[in-house]
C-alpha cells in the first residue's frame, strides 16, 4: 500500500482524499490542518490519524507521499518540510503567492530528485489531447482565454495577501493550457479594472500576451458574477477554431465544422492516479511535475505583476 499524508483539510483536500480512497493500492494514513477539528472530521472518514500541525504528521513518519492542499498564502513551509523529510510531493495550485517561494521549492525538489506533481488536471482532459491532434501542423495565431466567475466561498479569497488574485488562483489553469497548445509567452501587459478596496484583489483583469511562436493572446478574468459563466481557452489557426472548456471541445473548421467532443470527466482521477504510479515506481504519465508547473506560475505571476505595476512584463526566455 502507498501511504499518503495530506496537509490541509479543506474542499480541495477532501476532493483528493475521496479519489485516493478509491484506489486499492492507497491508504490515507494521516491528515494535518491548522484547524484540528477540521483535520479530525476529514480523517474520521478514512480511518486516518489527525494532526493539528503538519510537522507532527511528518515526525510520526511512515508516509510514502504527501499532498499539500493549503490556501495560496500558506505555501512554503509545508512543502519545504515535506522535502526535508525526503518524501515525494503533490502540490495544489497556485504554487505560492510570490515567485521566490515557488523557485525555492523547485530548487529543493531538483536537488533531491524527488517525484513531484501539481494539480493542473486540465492537462488530462481528453479534449486537450484531441485539440492538440487537430492543431498538428497548424500554428495557432490567436488565443483567447477567459475565467468569468463568482467569488469562491472562502474568507481569504478577496484579499491580495490571501489568494494573490484571480489570475494566480484560478486563471493559471487557462494559462497552463495556453502553454500546452500555443507555446511559451515572452511578454504580457495587463490592465486591472478600477475600484478595488485597500488590500483587495482586482475584480477584473484584461491582459495581452505575446507568444514566442508568433501568436497573439488575450486573457480576461472577472469574479463579479453571480455564478460561474465559463472558463476556458479559444484558439484560432489557419482554417480552424477550437474552444476548449471544462467539459467539452467545440470545433469549427478543420474538416469537422460544428463538432462537439465531450470530455470523459475523469481528469481529476487521472492526475492522482499518475502521481501515485510515479511514487510506486510504475510507468506513469505525470504531465505537470513541479518544475513544469513553475513555468505556468511564472506566467501567471507576470500577468499579476503587470496589472499591479501598470507596465508590460517580459519573461526570461531561458525559463
Amino acid at each position: 500500500m502507498t501511504r499518503i499524508g495530506i496537509i490541509g483539510a479543506g474542499n480541495v483536500a477532501a476532493r483528493h482524499a475521496d479519489v485516493l480512497s478509491c484506489f486499492p493500492d492507497v491508504t490515507i494514513s494521516a491528515i494535518a490542518d491548522t484547524d484540528p477539528a477540521r483535520a479530525g472530521a476529514l480523517a474520521a472518514r478514512y480511518g486516518s490519524r489527525a494532526y493539528g500541525a503538519h510537522t507532527e504528521m511528518l515526525d510520526a513518519g511512515g508516509l510514502d507521499a504527501v499532498y499539500v492542499c493549503v490556501p495560496p498564502f500558506a505555501h512554503g513551509a509545508p512543502e519545504l518540510d515535506v522535502l526535508a523529510a525526503n518524501i515525494p510531493i503533490f502540490v495544489e495550485k497556485p504554487l505560492a503567492l510570490d515567485l521566490a517561494t515557488a523557485e525555492k521549492i523547485a530548487a529543493e525538489i531538483r536537488r533531491r530528485g524527488l517525484v513531484s506533481a501539481v494539480g493542473h488536471h486540465w492537462r488530462y482532459f481528453d479534449t486537450v489531447r484531441r485539440a492538440a491532434e487537430l492543431l498538428d501542423g497548424r500554428p495557432v495565431r490567436l488565443a483567447l482565454g477567459h475565467w468569468l466567475d463568482k467569488v469562491p466561498p472562502v474568507p481569504w479569497w478577496l484579499r491580495r495577501d490571501g489568494s494573490g488574485g484571480q489570475v494566480l488562483e484560478q486563471a493559471v489553469h487557462v494559462l497552463d493550457l495556453a502553454r500546452v497548445l500555443v507555446g511559451e509567452v515572452d511578454m504580457v501587459h495587463a490592465v486591472p479594472a478600477t475600484g478595488a478596496g485597500d488590500g483587495e484583489i482586482d475584480r477584473a483583469v484584461a491582459a495581452v500576451l505575446r507568444f514566442r511562436g508568433g501568436a497573439a493572446g488575450v486573457l480576461a478574468t472577472t469574479s463579479l458574477l453571480g455564478r460561474k459563466l465559463r472558463a476556458g481557452l479559444e484558439v484560432h489557426a489557419e482554417g480552424i477554431t477550437l474552444e476548449i472548456g471544462e467539459t467539452a471541445l467545440v470545433v469549427d473548421g478543420g474538416g469537422e465544422p460544428g463538432a462537439v467532443f465531450e470530455d470523459s470527466g475523469d481528469a481529476k482521477v487521472r492526475v492522482d492516479r499518475e502521481f501515485v504510479d510515479a511514487v510506486r515506481g510504475a510507468d506513469a504519465d505525470v504531465r505537470a511535475p513541479y518544475e513544469e508547473a513553475l513555468r505556468s506560475h511564472r506566467l501567471a505571476y507576470a500577468v499579476a505583476r503587470s496589472a499591479s505595476e501598470g507596465v508590460p512584463v517580459t519573461l526570461d526566455e531561458d525559463r
